[in-house]
């Protein structure tokens, strides 16, 4: 007669697979509250403590370490040393172990939990027994999903290609256990070293799991999927909540990431912003009095570059805003909520993709003990991680150590805010980034060019073809200036205030240029690559 040992958390379908394999002969073993759960259900029972001999102890934590259990998973039915080793000691083979861990992920997701609670949720015999299993597949099948039950059940009947399912299940098992120890130790390491200090590991586990299969990737010959970091609360691009339009594809996954990192320093904030994002950089950005003012400012800076954008808002959309928008293809708009007229009317647009942060929660907002940890960035051969940047803190730009004049000409004290927008602005933009800016809005924008002179006319060209004023605006550059060329293109457009991060070996150079033209320049001290 053959055996199933069977001990669950989840005990979803557990009944119905006790009720199967018991129909079928089987012996079922059980511990706790799943042998109460098959009981309950009408299946006979043995306890683990029947099989073994041996009670349970320490409060539950050991109930199936022991030889009888492990004998039974680990003998190969094929070899006569190992039968004769169990028939001695009396032990019985075990041909199948449906088991699933304890909770441990879905614990530390929740921001309260303590880590003596965390511990209580690491799970030794389960995934102990799930491997041996494993291990031992060619004649025990190794069960850690519920989803798995029917088609066991079914392989078991007729026989055929039973070696084949053990096999995928096995894989499966170890897919795991694998997981779930990555996250333990993300945890773990993450108490003792949090990633906010900036140190990275120098070995790295990641526990991911799918959110949803992409048709396909940047391109249709590039099979594609979509995944999240499973060892945290679901934050972020995956805790978006989708209201309307197609399913999200790869790039448009890409886009969104790019418009919520550009809308970072603005997340929050007093007055309203719009960030229009086209492969992944900004196209436009503006704050105003409304969104409907800000998505207006922010669509002027280039709206040819608009047509088929992601736009991105830090307060709800108006129904003002809403018809702003009608007149212009959108694939993608996130926003913390929508009013209900403005629905109605985004609704027209079918194939429009409209997203909103899960109830409770705030645009772009970091949770779990890990939501704020690693950022990935796959490469030929290998994987890149870093530390998230920290948005530019808009309100206190001006009082910042690092921040200095070095010019004769120095800011006034209405210019300081403008300012601060033109840097915030150029957090988003690709390297080599140069933002023109006036009046809370984005006019100019240069961006992934090879080198920082060719950024700075492309922005000027990029205003003149949107027929706006470059005298006397600002302009912002993500990292220092190499040469005085491209202060002496700003100036000959009319700029009259320039932030950088300073730090070239050409900084007195750089000055004297922006002295000469009688210009304001102030240096941040902090670069803002985004390559």
């Amino acid at each position: 007669m053959p055996t199933a040992l069977v001990s669950v958390y989840d005990k979803s379908g557990v009944a119905d697979l006790g009720a199967a394999l018991a129909e079928r002969g089987w012996t079922v073993v059980s511990t706790g509250g799943t042998a109460r759960e098959l009981r309950t259900a009408g299946v006979e029972v043995v306890g683990v403590s029947d099989l073994t001999g041996f009670p349970e102890i320490l409060g539950g934590r050991v109930k199936t370490l022991h030889p009888k259990v492990h004998a039974g998973l680990l003998a190969r039915r094929s070899v006569a040393s190992d039968q004769q080793e169990l028939e001695e000691l009396g032990i019985a083979p075990i041909d199948l172990v449906a088991v699933n861990l304890y909770p441990f992920r879905e614990t530390i997701a929740q921001p309260s939990t303590t880590l003596a609670q965390a511990l209580a949720q690491i799970d030794i015999g389960g995934p102990t027994m799930l491997r041996a299993a494993a291990k031992n597949h060619d004649f025990v099948w190794p069960v850690c999903d519920p989803a798995d039950y029917a088609a066991v059940i079914e392989a078991i009947d007729s026989a055929e290609q039973a070696g084949e399912l053990r096999r995928h299940l096995a894989a499966k098992v170890f897919l795991h256990t694998a997981n779930y120890d990555a996250a333990i130790a993300r945890y773990l390491d993450a108490q003792t070293r949090p990633s906010a200090a900036g140190e990275l590991p120098a070995e790295m586990l990641s526990s991911l799991v799918r959110v949803q299969e992409l048709r396909y990737g940047e391109n249709p010959d590039q099979a594609a999927a979509f995944y999240r970091e499973a060892s945290t609360n679901t934050w972020g691009i995956p805790g978006l909540r989708q209201l309307q339009g197609k399913a999200l594809s790869y790039n448009n996954i890409l886009d969104i990431d790019g418009a919520l990192g550009a809308a970072a320093p603005f997340l929050g904030g007093a007055a309203a912003a719009c960030v229009i994002v086209k492969h992944t950089t900004p196209c436009g950005l503006a704050v105003g009095r409304s969104v409907t003012q800000a998505f207006t400012k922010a669509r002027a800076c280039d709206p040819i570059s608009a047509f088929g954008s992601t736009i991105v808002f830090n307060q709800p959309v108006t129904e003002d805003a809403a018809e702003a928008m009608s007149d212009l293809f959108i694939e993608c708009l996130v926003a913390p909520g929508y009013a209900d007229e403005a629905l109605r009317l985004l609704q027209k647009k079918k194939n429009l993709r409209v997203l909103v942060p899960p109830e409770g929660a705030e645009l772009g907002e970091r949770r779990g003990h890990l939501g704020a940890g690693v950022e990935f960035r796959g490469v030929t051969g290998g994987v890149l991680l870093q530390t998230p940047a920290h948005p530019v803190n808009l309100d206190g730009f001006r009082e910042a150590a690092e921040v200095t004049v070095p010019t004769a000409r120095q800011p006034g004290d209405g210019d300081w805010a403008d300012i601060a927008f033109a840097w915030a602005a150029a957090q988003g933009v690709k390297s080599n980034a140069i933002v023109l800016a006036a009046d809370g809005a984005t006019i100019g924008i240069g961006a992934g060019q090879m080198s920082r002179v060719d950024s700075v006319r492309l922005a000027v060209r990029k205003a003149g073809d949107a027929n706006l004023e470059v005298g006397g605006s600002i302009l912002s550059s993500d990292a220092f200036f190499p040469f005085r060329d491209g202060i002496d293109a700003a100036a000959a457009a009319g700029v009259q205030t320039v932030v950088q991060p300073g730090g070239s070996i050409r900084d007195e150079e750089v000055i004297a240029a922006a002295d000469e033209h009688g210009m304001t320049m102030v240096l941040t001290g902090r670069r803002l690559f985004r390559h």
